[in-house]
């Protein structure tokens, strides 16, 4: 099997190239007998293009997407058509959302844990033409997320303290959304809503755990849809709850689990895939079960922390 990293230069503050390359190339020297090889992006989607090209030749190989959440988007969009590919994650972004259902993300930055690691089946949340790992979702938080990659690029604002920003500007300015929301091919919602959050693992945002139970091997998606019916600074209030996974409970909350959530709104709202956002009139998320040979590698405690 052929290792490749896919090396993001700007996650982390453009700090993730220099500090992961030189680990991969001493690890690898160590061990000869292995065929590997480095790739830094170039542009946005370079990444995808990259892997696709590779997983297509059919050779088993295993890609390692060395970045953030958004360079794990394009390895998993650009491998997972591929049963001959496997994909680990070295997080070194700002948010690395996804890692934290894998555990601490210094020992999942360890190259030799992750060489060594051992594939899963894990599922996606299929939408449109693009595949997301963690999650989807309508309304608010896509709101949120749309906005939140500007106020990344202010100093010292990293991927948790850029949602908690840009969740207090879109409560007073992108507040309002009418859906009809359909799970399972059943209409459970019709009216005012705040958001609608398809989760197959448990954090997005920069550390909201947006769906806390969700489990990513499960063959279920979790679905949660926050109504509309109390004002802006109530729901200002709410915020660290839901921030700590703690808002399943909540009157103003709908928890179901699923194959598959569509949305329809009235006008043309944020859709976000994994960070990935653009405004639509509607939106499909579903399930691929099993779709991604996804390593957990040996410092995980993934089994852990989906039991907890």
């Amino acid at each position: 099997m052929k290792h490749v990293f896919i090396v993001n230069p700007n996650a982390g503050k453009g700090r993730a190239a220099e500090k992961i390359i030189p680990q991969i190339h001493a690890y690898f020297a160590e061990h000869p007998q292995l065929s590997y090889e480095v790739y830094v992006t170039q542009s946005k989607r370079d990444g995808l293009n990259y892997v696709e090209t590779l997983a297509k030749i059919g050779e088993p190989i295993r890609f390692y997407a060395c970045g953030g959440d958004g360079t794990l988007f394009e390895v998993i969009n650009g491998a997972y058509r591929y049963p001959n590919t496997e994909v680990a994650l070295l997080p070194l972004g700002s948010g690395n959302d996804f890692a934290r259902i894998l555990g601490d993300k210094h020992k999942l930055c360890d190259v030799a844990a992750q060489v060594e690691g051992t594939p899963r089946k894990f599922d996606l949340i299929k939408c449109g033409d693009q595949v997301a790992i963690s999650q989807c979702s309508m309304g608010l938080d896509a709101e949120v997320c749309a906005k939140q990659a500007a106020f990344k690029k202010l100093p010292c604002v990293g991927g948790e303290f850029a949602y908690t920003l840009s969740s207090l500007y879109c409560l007073f300015r992108r507040l309002n959304s009418n859906f009809r929301i359909l799970i399972d091919d059943k209409e459970v919602y019709n009216g005012p809503i705040l958001f609608a959050l398809c989760g197959n693992s448990r954090w997005y945002g920069g550390g909201y755990k947006g769906a806390p139970k969700a489990v990513p091997t499960d063959g279920l998606l979790d679905f949660i849809m926050m109504k509309r019916t109390v004002g802006r600074f109530k729901l200002l209030s709410l915020l660290p709850t839901y921030k700590r996974g703690e808002h399943l409970d909540n009157p103003l909350t709908i928890f179901m689990r699923g194959k598959k959530m569509q949305i329809f709104s009235d006008s043309p709202r944020a859709v976000n895939v994994d960070g990935e956002c653009e405004y639509v009139l509607e939106s499909t998320f579903e399930i691929l079960e099993s779709a991604v040979n996804f390593v957990i590698p040996t410092t995980s405690t993934y089994d852990e922390i989906v039991k907890s």
